[in-house]
């Protein structure tokens, strides 16, 4: 028996629904990192890795940061910092001279590296598509979600495993936005070239010594997002994510 309304009309036809898309099952291959993401960051591996040792070895010649516009032996220092051993520096012997050679020649790589792909991941929407933070993600719950997710090794979600987590967009967001630019541009103030060339940087910092210390502070900053970094990798299965790094092909885990 056909149905019909209470006018007798037969009813309206029904507005189609789109079937929600199937989550990719475990084991499912995505192409998750392009290429000029896996450029950059094996690029960074290197010059973060020489960077660190060799400004090590820099600091070794005046282990003391100030804050404000001067800084010497009889200055009060904000924080007092221990010689660092030779397997931590590069050179692994005192060379101030070698030290900033190797420092400001990759510093230059770091720089352009990070333009380079600024500009590239906006051309292919990197930034918009896969990085940017909604509002909806920075509520309480969801952030309290994540954390919870996080802390049970669980760091996919299984309708979209292949999408960044608000915790993983906000520490990129950070490092890519915060911590290198602001160790790139302090590390600029420290320059006496550069302080006649933008007189303004050393303005902008509070003094060459406040530089310094931002310069150091930022350093930190970056050494801990690798460490966490390296942390989640291990935890989210590092064959997976370091091959996916060199080929650009993720693997759906079979837990998410």
């Amino acid at each position: 028996m056909t149905d019909v309304t209470m006018d007798g009309a037969p009813p309206a036809a029904a507005e189609p629904v789109a079937a929600p898309a199937a989550a990719p099952a475990p084991g499912t291959f995505l192409y998750k990192h392009r290429l000029v993401t896996r450029l950059w960051h094996w690029t960074n591996v290197v010059a973060i890795f020489i960077m660190i040792g060799s400004g090590l070895g820099i600091l070794n010649a005046h282990p003391h940061l100030y804050w404000g516009s001067y800084g010497a032996n009889l200055d009060p220092a904000w924080l007092h910092l221990p010689h660092w051993p030779g397997w931590m520096t590069i050179p692994g012997s005192y060379n101030l001279s070698l030290s900033r050679r190797w420092h400001l020649f990759f510093a230059l790589i770091l720089a352009f590296n990070l333009l380079f792909f600024m500009v590239f991941s906006l051309i292919n929407r990197h930034f918009q598509r896969d990085l940017a933070i909604k509002a909806k993600e920075l509520s309480p719950a969801h952030l309290w979600y994540d954390i919870k997710e996080h802390a049970a090794f669980r760091f996919h979600d299984p309708a979209n495993p292949g999408a960044f987590n608000v915790l993983q967009k906000i520490a990129y967001a950070t490092a890519i936005f915060i911590l290198i630019p602001l160790v790139i541009l302090t590390g600029l103030t420290l320059s006496p070239g550069m302080d006649a060339a933008w007189p303004w940087l050393v303005e902008l910092f509070g003094g060459r010594q406040s530089a310094r210390s931002l310069h150091f502070i930022a350093m930190l900053g970056i050494v801990g997002f690798v460490i966490v970094h390296l942390a989640l990798v291990i935890l989210a299965g590092a064959w997976n994510e370091v091959k996916s790094m060199f080929t650009g092909w993720w693997r759906v885990p079979e837990e998410h």
